[in-house]
Order: C-alpha cells, then sequence, then structure tokens
C-alpha cells in the first residue's frame, strides 16, 4: 500500500515542472521521489492554509457546557460572563472559558479531634454536603475568583468547620459531648452559613456519623452505663415486687371484705331462719297449750314430748359424738321443772305484750 502527500508551490506550473511527493512503503521508510505530473491536478498552498484556519475559527467559536454545570468565560484575563448548559458561541481565540463550576449537591468526609472542657479527646468523623448557593451572577463571580483552585477552598472550608466545633466543645464537658450532637450542627451552621455565603456557597447539612472517646474513657462510660443499668433493674425489679405485693394485699382485702359481707349476710339470713323457725315453734305450742287447756290436760306433758324429741334427735343424728345425760327420776323432775318455769316466764312475758 503506498500513501502519497503532494507538495506544490503556488508559483509552479503542476503539469511542466516537477514536484515532491512522499511515499510510505511496506517498511515504514519515507523516500522522496521526482517526477513530472501529467494527469493530477494539486490544490495551491495557500487554499489549504485558508481552510484549516477556517475549520479552526469554527471550532473556537462555540463551547458546550454540561448540564449540573456553569462555565465564566475571561476576555484578555478580565471577567466576560457565565455560560449556561448547553451549545454556546464565544469570541474566537480571544474569550476563552476560565472555569467551569459544578451547581450539583457535593459531599466531604471530616475526620478531626477536639478537647473538651475537663480535657478529654474527642474524636469526630462526620459528612459535609454543600453546594453553591444560587446561579445568580455575582455569587458564580465569588465561586470563580475568591480562591485559586478547589483545593484552596475545601481547604479553608474543612479548617473553618473543625474550628467551629473545636471552640464550641471546649465549652461543654465530656459527659455532655455525645448529647450536643444537634447543637454541635446548629452552632456550626450558624456560625459559617454567612462566610460562606460570601464565597458563594450554602451549607445544606452536617451528619455527625460518629463520636468517639479515648479507649479508657470508653471502658468507664460503658462501666457506668452498666452500673445503671443494674441500678434501673433493681429499681425496677423493686417496684414490680411492691407493686405485687400491694395488689396481693389489696385483693386479700377485698376477699376478706367479700367473704365478711358474705357471712354478714348468711348471720342474717340464718337468725332470720332461727327467728322464723322460733315464731313457728312459739305458735305452735301455743296452740297446743290452749288444746291441752281446753282437754283439762297438763301443759307440762308437751314440755315432756319436747324433751324425749330432743333426746331421740340427739341419738340419730349425732356422729360421733357423746352426750352424757342423766337418765333419773330426779334428773327428770329437775328438768321438767324448768322448762314449766320456762314456760311460765314464756306465757308471762306474752301476757305484758
Amino acid at each position: 500500500m503506498h500513501v502519497v502527500f503532494y507538495t506544490y508551490p503556488a508559483s509552479l506550473n503542476c503539469l511542466e515542472h516537477p514536484v515532491f511527493y512522499y511515499q510510505l512503503n511496506g517498511l515504514g521508510f519515507y523516500y522522496f521521489y521526482s517526477e513530472i505530473l501529467n494527469s493530477i491536478y494539486i490544490m495551491p498552498v495557500y487554499l489549504i492554509v485558508l481552510l484549516v484556519i477556517a475549520v479552526l475559527v469554527i471550532m473556537s467559536s462555540f463551547v458546550a457546557v454540561q448540564q449540573g454545570t456553569i462555565a465564566v468565560t475571561t476576555v484578555f484575563g478580565k471577567y466576560q460572563r457565565v455560560l449556561s448548559p448547553g451549545l454556546t458561541f464565544k469570541i474566537p481565540f480571544v474569550e476563552k472559558v476560565y472555569k467551569r463550576i459544578s451547581i450539583q449537591n457535593r459531599s466531604v468526609e471530616l475526620e478531626f479531634q477536639a478537647i473538651t472542657l475537663d480535657q478529654a479527646n474527642v474524636y469526630f468523623k462526620a459528612m459535609l454536603l454543600y453546594s453553591v448557593l444560587n446561579k445568580e451572577e455575582e455569587t458564580i463571580k465569588n465561586v470563580a475568583f475568591k480562591f485559586v483552585d478547589e483545593r484552596s477552598f475545601m481547604q479553608a472550608l474543612i479548617r473553618t468547620i473543625e474550628g467551629s466545633i473545636r471552640g464550641f466543645v471546649a465549652t461543654k464537658r465530656q459527659a455532655e459531648v455525645l448529647s450536643l450532637r444537634r447543637d454541635i450542627t446548629e452552632h456550626v451552621k450558624e456560625q459559617i452559613d454567612r462566610g460562606l455565603e460570601e464565597w458563594g456557597y450554602h451549607l445544606q447539612d452536617l451528619q455527625m456519623n460518629d463520636i468517639t472517646f479515648d479507649e479508657a474513657i470508653m471502658r468507664s462510660m460503658a462501666q457506668v452505663v452498666a452500673s445503671n443499668n443494674l441500678k434501673a433493674a433493681a429499681e425496677n425489679e423493686g417496684q414490680a415486687l411492691l407493686i405485687t405485693k400491694t395488689k396481693s394485699a389489696e385483693a386479700e382485702g377485698n376477699a376478706i371484705k367479700i367473704a365478711a359481707e358474705a357471712e354478714r349476710q348468711a348471720a342474717q339470713l340464718r337468725g332470720q331462719g332461727v327467728a322464723l323457725f322460733r315464731e313457728e315453734v312459739a305458735k305452735g305450742m301455743s296452740v297446743a297449750a290452749k288444746e291441752m287447756q281446753a282437754a283439762d290436760l297438763d301443759t307440762s306433758v308437751i314440755l315432756f314430748s319436747m324433751w324425749t324429741e330432743a333426746i331421740k334427735h340427739f341419738s340419730e343424728n349425732s356422729k360421733g359424738n357423746v352426750i352424757f345425760l342423766d337418765g333419773s327420776s330426779e334428773s327428770m323432775d329437775h328438768t321438767m321443772k324448768q322448762l314449766m318455769g320456762m314456760n311460765k316466764l314464756h306465757a308471762a312475758n306474752q301476757g305484758k305484750a
């Protein structure tokens, strides 16, 4: 395969004068040949130069800006304008893109150390989320020209945040730091938001991912937590036992009250039953006595009959109980006199009533 490139001076006739061309052979070496061309027309060199210049001018007249990015241009080193995303025309060779600025959210991880009021070392791991404040021209100019480069801005931002957190932690004790995550974040935002706005940026969020202490402090904190948990467990157990005993006592008291009320009602019912029984017995005895008197019989026979019926009832219904009765005539006579006396007393009471 041969690749031929012809050069031809503009002052010579291409059909009457020899020209030089480069021939590339299969070994990769260039050789020069000279011959008369009779049938090939060669374009003049100045036309080629003009064509190349035109292509370069066209290519340098447009600039493409990616979505989520804003370009800042300068003319002879001076700020010119801000280019939005898309294809934009610019002055060729004179207007240059100075910097491309991302308007998307950006994050950075932070790791640093602080010292508390009681001289305890605190180690922080945080995540910083920030972005360009807005798309206004003055904001973009601040972002583009406030710092020499992105590295300088990041260094200033990180050192400012670390200094703000260190200053806040230095006023707190070690035992307070773990509960102050939200306070630390609010303090940092309050302290550096104004400075960031002057730089053209906005702090969107600051997350305290991890807060740790020296190993000795971590062990002591673990012991404190363990002892507090044991204390809380003991208190909870005591409260549970107290509640259990209180409820048991209340239940027992309620049971006693219920039993007493039931016993009272039962006793009342038993008393009413006994009273009714006695009333009926008295009525029966009264009727029987009247009948005995009408028949001119001694009413003590009724008492004797009741006495014998009682003895009979004892003997028939007793379950292993021993009842001693004096069966002599003197004892019976004594018992009959007592019963007759009770009968007279009952009759006297009824007469008074």
